[in-house]
């Protein structure tokens, strides 16, 4: 489908429309990443979801906003795409900083949300958690990019991909060397100091919770809080996989959506 533009009041968002489907299907992706993070489970789903990507702003085609970014920035920029395309009511999934947008939209505009995925996303982190989190912004902030992408590489991926895909690792190195430095690190504090964990018992939509086994930033903990906070929710705890679960296991992703959308 075409790149489509609808403009706020303060940055053009790119977006675009997929899938034949009946279910609305809006996806956020995560920081320092794009709309293009869901191709993979697009094709997987469009036979059964109309299904929306934006790019944050600060992200892709988006306009990069310089300065500080807070978490209702994005929440009303979802808002606004999911409005612009008629979805009223929609299943809202969620990866990484995109979970935490989902959590936030889910908590205050529990009317909009049908169902809601969290994937590879945070609450409850620890204090050792925050620490660390809060050094990798800091290194950021402070170093070059290229650096802490590369240093990411093997929180995000498993050894047996990134040794069985070293081209596609290089190609999505290449759109990270894309973003803007000061969006980049402006989105990543939102990711590094926001945490819904004391909130979320309040979420009432049927909600999906997934995350790789090894994912040491969006752990098997921190779901397991999460499902135990959000009343009649469902856990998976997907072996062998890391953070990047879009990239490296886009099947499992849209099946964990299928069969839990079939359930309503």
């Amino acid at each position: 489908m075409m790149e489509r533009q609808f403009t706020t009041k303060d940055a053009v968002l790119s977006y675009r429309i997929d899938g034949t489907g009946e279910r609305p299907l809006l996806c956020i992706h995560g920081v320092g990443s794009s709309k293009e993070a869901w191709a993979d489970v697009i094709t997987l789903l469009s036979s059964e979801y109309k299904i929306v990507t934006f790019d944050l702003r600060g992200h892709g085609q988006s306009t990069k906003i310089k300065g500080r970014y807070e978490i209702d920035h994005f929440v009303d920029d979802a808002l606004s795409i999911a409005d612009a395309v008629g979805f009223k009511r929609f299943h809202l999934a969620g990866f990484s900083l995109g979970g935490l947008i989902a959590q936030r939209i889910a908590l205050m505009h529990d009317e909009r949300v049908e169902r809601l995925y969290l994937l590879s996303t945070v609450a409850n982190r620890t204090d050792e958690e925050r620490s660390k989190v809060l050094a990798r912004l800091a290194a950021l902030q402070s170093t070059e990019r290229g650096s802490h992408y590369d240093a990411s590489m093997v929180r995000w991926f498993s050894d047996e991909f990134r040794e069985t895909h070293p081209e596609l690792l290089a190609e999505l190195r290449d759109r990270n060397a894309q973003n803007d430095p000061e969006c980049y690190a402006a989105s990543y504090r939102v990711l590094a100091e926001t945490d819904f964990g004391g909130l979320l018992d309040q979420i009432r939509c049927p909600t999906l919770i997934a995350t790789g086994e090894g994912d040491v930033g969006s752990n098997p903990r921190m779901a397991q809080s999460m499902h135990e906070a959000i009343r009649g929710s469902e856990l998976h705890i997907l072996p062998k996989l890391r953070h990047s679960i879009l990239t490296e296991a886009p099947e499992q992703v849209a099946n964990l959506i299928r069969n839990f959308a079939a359930e309503g």
